[in-house]
């Protein structure tokens, strides 16, 4: 497996799904994640089993807290001890990356600031995931993103068809913290090199909204260019007259599946798709010969191939869509995807050995000379307390007065 970040010591200080989804990408690619948690309370993304928000009941497997903090080592530390505070900064000392989502207030106070940490550590990277960015009155605000991503960012109205009776719900959680902490992990990379090349240390910074109107970022950008104030869902559209590509569209299937034909060069798909579906006569047909007369005539077009994916399955659909060149997808449900031949191919979705048992999980995307890298399970509370600051020249003395103090787990 090709570690590329192997020998990169990162310090995660952080809660939730945002930031730790970060420093679980670093690991997977190598990077030795040190995650510092409170002594006592911990993330609070583990209790989430406990509080009955996430299934499974008491002792089930928190697959919210293994997804974004596995491969890493615990290390329970109180910030707010003179000690504690003084093992995080020996612990910066020897690591590459500060990563953080401790709000600025927080950070403050708990000196754990870009000057506390480069006072013992000038060659640290320092990284922080926000909520609404660093500038502007709501800089030290919090922020989830149910709230900073989803709503805010306007992803929630971009999917949502005009006339609905609600806006379109965030369809999974963490849907945009996995997203956004991907970034940031690329952002801490991209620094690492250039401190390899100049010797400088700089500062990343991303936000939930920030990654949000990225995403978005055509639709914003076209939104004042054209004086458009609704929203212009991608996709089916209410008035399919407006379609000037019927070939560009979502049909529903006689088992109430969908398909989303995208042949966005209609002409070079048509004959070939019209033979595979069994109906050669329809390209034939001067209404729908080529580009322009199918636009001409779209509603036409695009109600003849509503009845025509009416009268098989999707499964039916496959195997003739498999044949041709076209792109084209099945609108799937999450857990389809465990079943997805291109997703096992490829090592999607990997197999990890937690305390509750086996647990597969989706792989980070970025692959690197074709190997998929190794996940462990995400650490328990407190876990490599011990051997970090033995590591680090504590002796057990000193370790057992720390704890005997509640300095340390």
């Amino acid at each position: 497996m090709t570690r590329v970040l192997d020998g990169i010591r990162v310090l995660d200080v952080t809660q939730w799904a945002f930031v730790p989804s970060a420093g679980a990408v670093l690991a997977d690619w190598g990077a030795t994640v040190i995650k510092v948690e409170h002594p006592v309370q911990g993330d609070p993304m583990r209790g989430l089993v406990t509080s009955g928000l996430v299934p499974g009941g008491a002792g089930g497997i928190n697959f919210m807290w293994e997804l974004p903090n596995r491969g890493k080592r615990s290390v329970g530390i109180d910030l707010a001890q003179p000690e504690g505070r003084e093992a995080l900064l020996q612990l910066a000392g020897t690591c590459d990356v500060f990563l953080t989502s401790f709000l600025p207030d927080a950070r403050r106070r708990l000196g754990i600031d870009v000057d506390d940490l480069r006072a013992v550590n000038p060659r640290i990277v320092y990284a922080r995931g926000h909520g609404q960015g660093t500038e502007g009155p709501e800089a030290e605000d919090g922020g989830y993103d149910s709230a900073s991503y989803w709503s805010r960012g306007g992803v929630a109205m971009a999917t949502t068809l005009p006339g609905s009776s609600m806006p379109t719900p965030m369809p999974g959680a963490a849907f945009g913290d996995v997203t956004t902490g991907m970034t940031l992990a690329g952002g801490i990379a991209a620094a690492l090199l250039h401190r390899e090349r100049t010797g400088e240390a700089v500062v990343v910074d991303v936000s939930l909204l920030g990654m949000a109107m990225w995403s978005l970022a055509p639709g914003i950008t076209a939104s004042k260019l054209y004086g458009i104030e609704t929203t212009v869902p991608l996709g089916p559209r209410p008035k399919r007259a407006e379609s000037a590509n019927p070939l560009v569209n979502i049909f529903r299937t006689r088992d109430d599946r969908f398909v989303n034909l995208v042949f966005l060069q209609p002409d070079k798909f048509w004959t070939e798709f019209c033979e595979l579906a069994g109906r050669p006569e329809l390209a034939a047909d001067a209404r729908f010969a080529d580009m322009k007369s199918r636009a001409a005539n779209s509603v036409e077009c695009q109600e003849i191939l509503d009845d025509l994916f009416a009268t098989r399955t999707l499964a039916e659909w496959r195997e003739i869509l498999d044949r041709g060149e076209g792109v084209w997808a099945a609108l799937q449900l999450p857990h389809e995807l465990h079943d997805d031949r291109q997703a096992l191919a490829n090592g999607y979705l990997r197999d990890i050995d937690t305390h509750g048992g086996p647990l597969t999980v989706v792989a980070s995307p970025v692959v690197f000379d074709g190997e998929q890298p190794v996940l462990e399970r995400a650490p328990d509370l407190g876990e490599h307390t011990d051997e970090t600051l033995l590591e680090l020249g504590y002796d057990w003395d000193a370790l057992i007065a720390m704890k005997e103090s509640g300095a340390i787990y």
